[in-house]
């Protein structure tokens, strides 16, 4: 799953630690979701969505060979 959270944290000039705070989880899970190595739950990626005021399905996308 490619996701876009570096880029879209960039754009507000938001921190790891900032979105960590406004989603509940670590920083180290935000880090770990940035790089792919972690899939969100549902649930986080909503929170995420929602900080950043967007749609889900602008954050997050699923690779050719997952669809």
């Amino acid at each position: 799953m490619k996701n876009r959270i570096r880029v879209a944290r960039a754009e507000i000039r938001m921190t790891q630690q900032q979105l960590a705070d406004a989603t509940g989880v670590s920083r180290q899970t935000i880090n770990a979701i940035e790089s792919g190595k972690f899939v969100p739950s549902t649930v986080l990626a909503l929170k995420m969505a929602r900080t950043f005021g967007l749609h889900v399905e602008e954050l997050f996308e699923l690779e050719d060979e997952e669809k």
